[in-house]
């Protein structure tokens, strides 16, 4: 579970990041692209053909395309229709499609991961629910699509990663950038606005940052981490990213939070991580 929790904290700061130096400022696309670009960079010297074959290089460029292209695609249209707060709000339920996922291509239903799951995505809705404006219905949807997405590519690569066991994964995930880069390069062709490029070096370089750190070392790290803990674990984790993002906001940023909401909920959610490891912890598990 390290590789996760080193992530939650990579992440925590991410959020602020982007949202106080890139959100408004410089086109999403772009930054998505170059984020994209950069984790490729990263991981194009460790690629080593003779541990591919055509089968797995292409599963592992599809997981890439889903969890990181299509989710950002989705991700960026849905704050077209929603305000932050909602688009943060909607995201609780990963952790729900990662346990369902995973249960359904089991063809079995867990009931311990989907519990322990639901209980993290009510210590989120603790901390995030602000309120809920109308008019909210497709912009949920497109937030549902990003969530699938990157639920999708967690599952999907741990089951990989559990039948290439012998596999080294730092010598073959640069094909989990070119699949996103693929994915990312055609949306900024389609989407993308080149007059909202960056424009201070402080921009560039929180955008170098995230590209080659949170991009680059940070996906990697996670979907490792996700190969190491059974689903229920990995649900979880997916909801400590939000009280771990807002304590980083609050005490570096200074940023208004509901310091007891962001107790609660994040009591809530270690609860369900505990009771996930203590209950539900089994080696054979998925």
């Amino acid at each position: 579970m390290s590789y996760l929790l080193a992530t939650t904290l990579l992440w925590a700061f991410s959020f602020s990041l982007i949202g106080v130096y890139l959100a408004g400022q410089v086109d999403p696309w772009f930054s998505a692209l170059t984020r994209i670009a950069l984790a490729t960079c990263v991981f194009l010297p460790f690629l080593r053909l003779q541990q591919l074959n055509t089968h797995l290089a292409l599963k592992l460029m599809g997981i890439g395309g889903i969890q990181l292209g299509l989710m950002y695609g989705f991700y960026y249209h849905s704050f077209l229709f929603l305000t932050v707060p909602e688009v943060l709000l909607f995201t609780v339920m990963t952790p729900l499609y990662v346990t369902l996922l995973n249960d359904a291509l089991d063809k079995h239903l867990n009931l311990g991961f989907l519990a322990a799951a639901l209980l993290a995505i009510i210590g989120a809705v603790a901390i995030r629910y602000d309120g809920i404006n109308q008019g909210f219905v497709i912009g949920f949807a497109i937030v549902q699509a990003a969530n699938l997405c990157f639920a999708s590519g967690q599952v999907l690569y741990k089951r990989l990663m559990r039948d290439h066991a012998h596999v080294s994964q730092h010598q073959v995930f640069g094909c989990f950038f070119i699949g996103a880069l693929l994915v990312a390069l055609l949306s900024y062709a389609l989407f993308g606005n080149s007059e909202q490029l960056p424009h201070t070096p402080t921009q560039w370089g929180v955008l170098i940052y995230l590209g080659l750190i949170a991009s680059g070392v940070g996906y990697f790290a996670w979907n490792k981490g996700a190969t190491q803990v059974n689903v229920g674990t990995l649900a979880v984790m997916n909801n400590l990213l939000i009280p771990a993002g807002i304590l980083v906001n609050v005490l570096i940023w200074n940023r208004d939070a509901d310091i007891v909401r962001l107790s609660i909920g994040g009591a809530i959610i270690m609860l369900a991580l505990i009771i996930n490891e203590k209950y539900f912890n089994k080696p054979n598990k998925a």
